[in-house]
């Protein structure tokens, strides 16, 4: 039997990179996945490509900073589907902007924040008080290896991370009881297509990664786990897929 049949996924950042290996691999398991992203026409085309290969997908553009956007999502989600199992909060990430804390524009900072950490919030805020209804589910937040290790060059990135991080054991302390299990991933260096345009031979996290970069789908792979019944007793977790560079 597929690992997640009968359930409703939504995954944000769903238009590229690990989001859209995410929504192909949990249509593949059997899942209904709603690809969010701020581009529509990124989501238009994962939701399109797994509609091709006979799963089931529907496509919105939201920007989940903005709480309005992540509501009306929520509320169509529930319309159409019914119940919401599965909240993949994998939309963020670090631009060519960021920097050590003396320099790093505060524009920068207030955007990192908002994506990354201020959009995990929301996701979890607008969805949980459907999943404690319906007697539970699984929220997957992403961090990074940036929170769980001294790294230096991205400060901005670094605080919205570390505050995803303590939000993830925060949430599963708090909703356990109503069925809900709350984990993260925190990615090391993996070699989506933004990143690949960004890395350099020396990088000091690529050099610690014991066995070399990671590719998106083995971030979805690991999202499926926690995703999928198999994880009934996995909450509270921050899951590093780094190569081992934090163990360094």
């Amino acid at each position: 039997m597929a690992r997640l049949e009968g359930k409703v996924a939504i995954v944000t950042g769903g238009g590229a990179g690990i989001g859209r290996a995410a929504c192909s691999l949990f249509a593949a398991e059997g899942a209904k996945v709603v690809v969010v992203d701020r581009c529509a026409e990124t989501a238009a085309e994962t939701a399109d490509d797994i509609r091709n290969k006979g799963g089931t997908a529907k496509s919105f553009k939201v920007d989940v900073a903005e709480p309005d956007d992540v509501e009306h999502l929520v509320a169509a989600v529930l319309a159409g589907f019914g119940h919401i199992d599965v909240l993949y909060n994998n939309a963020g990430g670090a631009t060519a902007m960021d920097g050590q804390v003396t320099e790093v524009p505060l524009d920068e900072f207030w955007r990192t924040i908002s994506v990354d950490l201020f959009g995990t919030f929301l996701g979890c805020r607008f969805v949980i008080p459907h999943m404690a209804k319906q007697g539970g589910g699984s929220i997957i937040n992403t961090t990074s290896i940036r929170a769980m290790v001294g790294t230096a060059g991205a400060d901005a990135y670094t605080s919205a991370k570390g505050g995803v991080l303590t939000l993830t054991k925060a949430l599963a302390l708090q909703w356990a009881d109503k069925g809900i299990r709350v984990n993260a991933i925190a990615p090391g260096v993996i070699l989506s297509e933004r990143v690949r345009t960004m890395l350099s031979d020396d990088d000091p996290i690529l050099k610690k990664s014991l066995l070399g970069p990671s590719d998106p789908v083995d971030v979805a792979e690991m999202a499926l786990f926690l995703a999928s019944d198999a994880a009934h007793r996995v909450t509270g977790a921050i899951l590093p897929m780094d190569s081992g560079a934090s163990a360094i």
